[in-house]
């Protein structure tokens, strides 16, 4: 690749495309993991929760959270995976904006992979 190549060209969107697709990879590998450990988070959480009272509505909601974070990260991974086979063959792609809109919600890698999507789609959108 040239070094003097605009970021709007095709050899970006592939490189681009492939970080989706790893990252997507990477999420789902998160996913898996979250729910082996599942019964050993409760367990740990629960021993927080030795001198609360009323510990019931404490558990939903840790629960909840964590219930969360797996169906986020599954939505991730399908996403960045689907996004990056997109952006494999074509500059744009609608499910690459989905997923760097859910990739926000994850520190350091989602944010930076996501907000760089959002700019090379737009700033290549803008100059169509």
């Amino acid at each position: 690749m040239n070094t003097l190549e605009s970021p709007n060209s095709r050899g970006s969107h592939s490189q681009l495309g492939v970080c989706w697709v790893i990252y997507g990879i990477l999420r789902f590998v998160i996913a898996m993991w979250l729910v082996t450990f599942m019964p050993v988070a409760t367990v740990m959480f629960g021993a927080l929760l030795v001198r609360v009272a009323d510990y019931i509505p404490a558990m939903e909601v840790f629960h909840a959270f964590y219930i969360f974070a797996i169906i986020l990260s599954v939505l991730c991974g399908v996403f960045g995976v689907l996004g990056g086979v997109a952006l494999l063959r074509q500059r744009t792609s609608r499910l690459a904006i989905i997923a760097s809109f859910l990739s926000l919600s994850e520190l350091l890698i989602g944010i930076i992979l996501g907000v760089y999507t959002l700019l090379t789609i737009f700033r290549a959108h803008r100059a169509e």
